[in-house]
């Protein structure tokens, strides 16, 4: 017989071979845990649409947060869920220093200090009374530099309450440098820019539309990104890079992880991807009725994102990752 020399299943005969020749690794300090804080509950409630996760009260995501840090993760991002009298039409109550995002920010510095980076979403679509992402002009479209303006103060104002890194995630043209502009006039030079540079319109969104009790009207597609498009994204993630952008992100991750090889081939800066709601809130389903392996299938699905070029992944399964890891 003429046998082949090279035999690649010699390496995958048993578990410690396969680790020993693993070209993907993930780690606790590559992941971060998205939360949910909302305003006026006494106790935690559970999210209907995302298994296992809830929507925190201050003194829960100050315990969650120590949870964070004492796994190693690499670090917290929080989303503020106001009540829906707080709404307007500008998302006022997101630059409130007494706005729940900002009081769980100030709450969360405080409880774990520098042990592990708190990062603050930097939108206002929980804030206000339409859904958007930024502020309507008079024929009710999103209007881009009005909408800078309330990013600037916003990420002042979390910047003030104690984040480590802001997350402008609104697709706003320019939002990058005017932000960075913003957080140097008012002192807060050490404060990251995490940019949500490739953001897609998906419509796998749609467990995270419950977590923050959205009250959108209509969709983003004028905003965020063609599904179709890949070239876009590499082209949006290079125009945060140019504006300063200290760390750059694709969201979703797992259905755009082209995208994300593309954007992690260029980046000369650490580069995020989100596994959002959807994603999440499926391989629960399935698992849950017994299709799939729970625990396998949320490994290679991490694993897959990191393999594409991710340096951080923001996931709902960071902590328990983090333990098995």
């Amino acid at each position: 017989m003429d046998l082949p020399l090279i035999r690649p299943r010699r390496l995958r005969a048993t578990p410690a071979l396969r680790n020993l020749v693993r070209e993907t690794r993930v780690q606790p300090g590559q992941l971060v845990l998205p939360v949910f804080v909302r305003d006026g509950i006494d106790e935690p409630r559970p999210i209907t649409s995302l298994p296992g996760v809830m929507q925190h009260t201050l003194d829960s995501v100050r315990r969650e947060a120590v949870r964070v840090a004492e796994a190693g993760l690499g670090g917290i991002m929080l989303f503020g869920v106001p009540l829906d009298e707080h709404k307007d039409a500008s998302g006022s109550v997101g630059c409130d220093p007494d706005g729940i995002l900002n009081r769980a920010l100030a709450a969360v510095r405080d409880e774990v200090g520098d042990d592990t980076v708190v990062m603050a979403d930097t939108c206002l679509d929980e804030f206000t009374d339409h859904g958007h992402c930024g502020v309507l002009d008079a024929d009710g479209r999103v209007d881009n530099d009005a909408t800078l303006e309330v990013y600037c103060r916003m990420a002042v104002e979390q910047a003030n309450a104690g984040a480590h890194v802001v997350g402008p995630s609104g697709m706003m043209d320019g939002q990058v440098s005017a932000i960075r502009a913003a957080l140097d006039d008012a002192g807060h030079l050490d404060t990251a820019i995490l940019a949500y540079s490739a953001k897609y319109a998906s419509a796998f969104f749609g467990p995270f539309r419950e977590a923050v009790g959205s009250s959108l009207q209509g969709d983003r597609r004028a905003y965020q990104q063609d599904p179709a498009n890949r070239r876009e994204g590499l082209l949006e993630a290079t125009l945060d890079l140019d504006e300063g952008a200290d760390m750059v992100m694709v969201k979703p991750a797992g259905y755009y992880l082209d995208v994300l090889a593309d954007v992690a081939a260029a980046s000369p800066v650490p580069v995020a991807a989100y596994q959002v709601s959807g994603e999440y809130a499926m391989l629960e389903a399935a698992a849950a009725n017994g299709w799939l392996d729970r625990d396998r299938v949320i490994a290679e699905s991490v694993t897959s994102i990191v393999r594409a070029g991710a340096d951080i992944v923001l996931t709902y399964w960071a902590l328990e990752l983090a333990g098995r890891l």
